[in-house]
C-alpha cells in the first residue's frame, strides 16, 4: 500500500502526466505534489481546486439518485475538467476518518488518456495510505 509520495510518482508515470497533488478540500492544502503546478504555484492551485472539489462534495445535487445513507460521504468519485489544452481529474480518496482528501492529476490533452487516468486514479486512491 504506498504513501503519499509513492502514490504521486505513480500517477506521473501516467501518459501526458504533468503534475499531481493530494489536497485537503476542506482546508486548501496541499499535502504532497509531484511535476508541475497549474499556474505555477502548487499551494495556489491546491487551493483553488479545493473550492471545486468542495462544491461537489458538499452538494447533494451530485448523489447517485435514491440512494439512501451515505449522508457523510463526499457524493461523487471524480470530477473531471477540460480545457483547450489539458485534463484536470479529481478523484476523492475515501477514508476511515473524514473522507476530506483528493487525489488531482494534471495531464496534457495531446498525450493523456483520460480513460486511463480515470481508472488508474481510483485504484490510487484505494491503495494510499494517509496516516
Amino acid at each position: 500500500m504506498p504513501g503519499i509520495d509513492e502514490c504521486l510518482l505513480e500517477a506521473m508515470r501516467l501518459p501526458g502526466a504533468r503534475g499531481a497533488a493530494l489536497v485537503d478540500w476542506t482546508s486548501g492544502l496541499a499535502l504532497g505534489t509531484v511535476g508541475e503546478s497549474p499556474g505555477g504555484d502548487p499551494e495556489a492551485s491546491a487551493a483553488e481546486t479545493a473550492e471545486l472539489a468542495r462544491l461537489a462534495a458538499e452538494h447533494r445535487a451530485f448523489a447517485p439518485f435514491g440512494e439512501p445513507g451515505a449522508e457523510t460521504d463526499p457524493p461523487v468519485e471524480d470530477l473531471i475538467l477540460s480545457n483547450r489544452d489539458s485534463y484536470h481529474v479529481l478523484r476523492f480518496v475515501w477514508t476511515s476518518f473524514d473522507s476530506s482528501v483528493f487525489l488531482h492529476l494534471w495531464l496534457g490533452r495531446e498525450e493523456g488518456n483520460l480513460a486511463l487516468a480515470r481508472i488508474r486514479l481510483g485504484e490510487l486512491a484505494g491503495r494510499l495510505v494517509l496516516g
